[in-house]
């Protein structure tokens, strides 16, 4: 979308109005495509299905994935107060509506601490850890969205990915999880996921997300971004897998082979 300076700081509901588009085709096509990645990602990507299926968990990855999970939520929060700066230039009403999601969202890192403290994981242990590289790429991708390209495009189709995937596997996830761990050690778990599928998030994010596509071009971003974002975590999903289950196999490609064919 044509960003003009000369257009900023207008009328808040006039610039809203602007920004809307009826792009339903276009998620539909996003959807599908999701849903397709997500079949292939539990045939193809090793322990994908651990969490959501295995009988006896492996603690070290159920710990470790968690920890991640806390790490990126910390930097993506950074992420998040730069599209709000974005929009408060450009479609403040749009602004407020994120600033209330990322409010809701920004300390949900507790929520994972909780849970995992009751597995005998210390914060101290959790924030002395280092992220994984596709940590520091995916969230390094998404601010250079903003850093470098002057939108929030990249990160709200990474916001979409997810909260689009949490609803369709992380409900098996955690039920798994509670079965085999038992449910108070999920609490912080359940009430994330429960948070995401009841305000439904999908359609909040999308409704922002589709505020700053106004041509076919920026369509075709909107596809290459969620198929980047979708390799990155299949990066993470790997490196997770060599660096807790098969550290010594040698067995796998390096995981940005793997993720380059994924999408």
């Amino acid at each position: 979308m044509t960003d003009d300076p000369r257009t900023w700081y207008g009328d808040p509901r006039a610039a809203a109005a602007a920004r809307t588009a009826d792009l339903s085709d276009l998620r539909t096509q996003v959807d599908t495509m999701l849903d397709t990645m997500i079949e292939k990602f539990y045939a193809e990507i090793p322990y994908a299905d651990h969490q959501a299926r295995g009988e006896e968990i492996n603690m070290a990855y159920y710990k470790r994935h968690n920890i991640e999970t806390i790490l990126r939520l910390r930097r993506k929060r950074t992420i998040d107060a730069l599209a709000i700066g974005y929009f408060t230039k450009r479609d403040p009403v749009r602004g407020a509506a994120w600033a209330h999601y990322v409010e809701d969202e920004m300390l949900h890192d507790e929520w994972f601490a909780g849970d995992l403290g009751k597995v005998g994981v210390t914060k101290a242990e959790i924030y002395a850890t280092e992220p994984f590289q596709a940590t520091k790429l995916l969230t390094g991708y998404l601010q250079y969205g903003m850093e470098f390209e002057g939108s929030p495009l990249a990160l709200l189709c990474s916001v979409y990915f997810v909260e689009y995937t949490t609803t369709k596997t992380q409900p098996s996830w955690v039920k798994n999880l509670e079965d085999q761990l038992g449910r108070e050690k999920l609490a912080g778990a359940r009430r994330h996921v429960g948070t995401d599928i009841a305000d439904e998030h999908a359609d909040f994010v999308w409704g922002v997300l589709t505020s700053l596509v106004g041509s076919p071009e920026d369509e075709a971003k909107v596809i290459a971004h969620v198929k980047t974002v979708a390799n990155l975590w299949v990066a993470y999903f790997i490196e997770l897998y060599q660096a807790v289950v098969a550290p010594a196999t040698g067995a796998l490609e390096a995981a940005g082979s793997v993720a380059a064919r994924f999408a």
